[in-house]
């Protein structure tokens, strides 16, 4: 099973996530100002879903298409033993416990912006 999440906030104006075989577990908004920075809005919508084992290439390309690449905007989810981090047009899938897999996703967001307290997913 395939479980993620998307922050509504962080997809480009117009575009859509709704890749065949995702099922929506949840959807929520969180107060986040305490730890959004400037550039980001002060409340997030939370999309939480699932799907099934083998879409994880398929979800992390529709991902990738539908980001905004401003402000490090990112996903994450879990395949298996597999840690999938997205960013706008780029995609990093490591073993979750890869130290060297996960601080290559994390230099990406660096690079791109994303807010080091933000660099946090979990393994």
């Amino acid at each position: 099973m395939i479980n993620g999440y998307v922050i509504g906030e962080s997809l480009r104006p117009g575009a859509e996530f709704a890749p065949a075989g995702v099922r929506l577990r949840a959807v929520r908004r969180l107060d986040v100002s305490a730890s959004a920075t400037d550039a980001q809005p002060g409340r997030w919508t939370l999309v939480e879903w699932e799907a099934d084992e083998g879409l994880a290439g398929p979800l992390a390309g529709a991902l990738a298409d539908v980001l905004r690449p401003e402000n490090g905007w990112y996903a994450d989810f879990t395949a298996g033993d597999e840690r999938v981090v997205v960013f706008a047009g780029r995609v990093f899938r490591y073993r979750r416990g890869d130290g060297a897999g996960r601080e290559a996703a994390v230099a990406y967001g660096r690079s791109v912006g994303t807010p080091e307290h933000q660099l946090d997913w979990k393994e």
